[in-house]
């Protein structure tokens, strides 16, 4: 099996997984992350999750002012990617890349609507009396979740096409004596001006012969269908399996998974961010049960495979040194979600009598609380970006209350039972070769026997 899953399966997943747009989408990724953080912050000064604190925030004026400034950051999470992608497509090709990422931003907002329309409600028509339109403005919505596939094809094409023009030499060179930054803004001039062109062109065809544009088009055709497809049974097959799956062989699966799923998993936090301060959150009016908070708070919560259960096992009922001794190393980075130690020190990588459970763990957490928010048991995580690191219990009530931190703690309470039978017996056989009493198998029998040797 093993060499089956090395030999066949994951050279093309690895091969898929290191082309140059999926690691362009996998770094660019991480530009938005740190905006992100930081607007998460003020998202919950803005939002506070207790209602009295809320209220008197918002009656001196702050609550507000904070949200001004998650606006600013969370809000644009698609202009940061845009730049993003663009920019590490175009670094990786040895190029100067800052050009590419802001002229990744030009097309990314000429793609746009320029116009806001008012929008009679299907719930409510008398809530929208007088119809009204405002040109020459830029939509914020079309900045964050909801244009983040849009900003993912502008970031590939534009550092894909940006790279062709630098490669074939189709730019404007200077004489050496010209100093570099001047240079390199001329040198930028000839493909960004026929980039903007083309993407001038793409608005005009979409404007005069579709009556929209390509964000809006794209958003209706192919992410709202990638967002939904995410959101259901598949999504959590997805985020729950293959992360500790490819793990399990040594490869840093939630990277990969990750880098290919956060720009949907963001766009159905904004979805239900949105709806949390409209105070309409519920799956009845479209919120999404599989978002980012799902991922990290449910599923890849204590490190991939979630192994708290294994941690608190090995910290308190394991009686072999090695066991013991990295339970006490890893007890503190598990409680940030860091579990690489054990991953490669116990092992897990490669470990067929914990495989079960570490496989097994975050699909039934994955599927018990995607079951539990569908039948109404809990809410839909609230859109509020908690970082990774964030300690269990209190993610938890970030996103979802009360009942998210809850949830939680049975959730993390059910890895002990998960992993304890197989901790349980790997324990044994660690001390048994510890104590050295582990039996020689047969095939080590036979080969002694060849080569007394050895």
């Amino acid at each position: 099996m093993n060499n089956f899953i090395n030999e066949k399966l994951l050279p093309p997943v690895m091969k898929f997984v290191n082309t140059k747009a999926v690691t362009a989408i996998k770094n660019g990724m991480l530009y938005p992350i740190p905006f992100i953080v930081i607007g998460a912050v003020f998202l919950i000064l803005g939002q506070f999750p207790i209602q009295a604190v809320q209220d008197y925030l918002n009656e001196i004026g702050l609550g507000p002012i904070f949200m001004q400034a998650n606006n600013a950051s969370f809000g644009i999470m698609a202009l940061f990617a845009v730049f993003g992608i663009a920019y590490s497509w175009v670094r990786d090709e040895g190029h100067d890349a800052v050009p590419a990422g802001m002229l990744a931003i030009v097309v990314d907002i000429i793609l746009q609507p320029d116009t806001v329309k008012s929008v009679t409600s299907i719930a409510n028509p008398e809530r929208v009396s007088t119809a009204w339109q405002v040109s020459g403005v830029i939509d914020k919505a079309w900045l964050g979740g909801k244009g983040m596939i849009v900003a993912i094809i502008v970031g590939l094409l534009v550092g894909w096409s940006y790279s062709w023009f630098m490669k074939k030499g189709f730019t404007i060179k200077l004489p050496e004596q010209v100093p570099a930054n001047v240079a390199a803004s001329f040198t930028a001039l000839i493909p960004g001006a026929a980039i903007v062109t083309v993407a001038t062109a793409i608005y005009g065809i979409f404007k005069l012969g579709f009556n929209t544009t390509m964000v809006e088009w794209i958003y209706a055709t192919i992410q709202t269908p990638l967002q939904h497809a995410t959101d259901g049974p598949l999504g959590v097959v997805v985020v729950a399996f293959l992360p500790v799956f490819l793990w399990f062989f040594g490869v840093h699966g939630a990277t990969i998974v990750g880098g290919i799923m956060t720009p949907l998993l963001l766009a159905n936090n904004a979805d239900n961010l949105a709806l949390y301060k409209a105070g309409k959150l519920t799956l009845d009016n479209g919120a999404h049960i599989v978002t980012q908070a799902f991922m990290d708070q449910f599923i890849t919560v204590t490190g991939s495979g979630m192994t708290i259960g294994l941690v608190i096992f090995m910290l308190v009922r394991a009686k072999s040194v090695q066991m013991k001794t990295l339970g006490k190393l890893e007890i503190v980075p598990a409680l940030f979600n860091i579990n690489e130690p054990i991953l490669f020190g116990l092992p897990l990588v490669l470990n067929p009598l914990l495989a079960i459970p570490f496989i097994l763990t975050p699909l039934v957490s994955g599927f018990a609380t995607y079951a539990v928010i569908a039948m109404g048991i809990i809410p839909p995580f609230n859109g509020m970006y908690v970082p990774w690191t964030t300690l269990a219990i209190v993610s938890g009530l970030i996103v979802g209350g009360w009942q998210g931190a809850l949830w939680q703690a049975v959730m993390l309470v059910m890895t002990g039972f998960m992993y304890y039978p197989f901790a349980r017996k790997y324990d044994k056989v660690l001390l048994a070769e510890e104590q050295g009493d582990v039996q020689p198998s047969a095939a080590d029998i036979e080969k002694l026997e060849e080569n007394p040797a050895n």
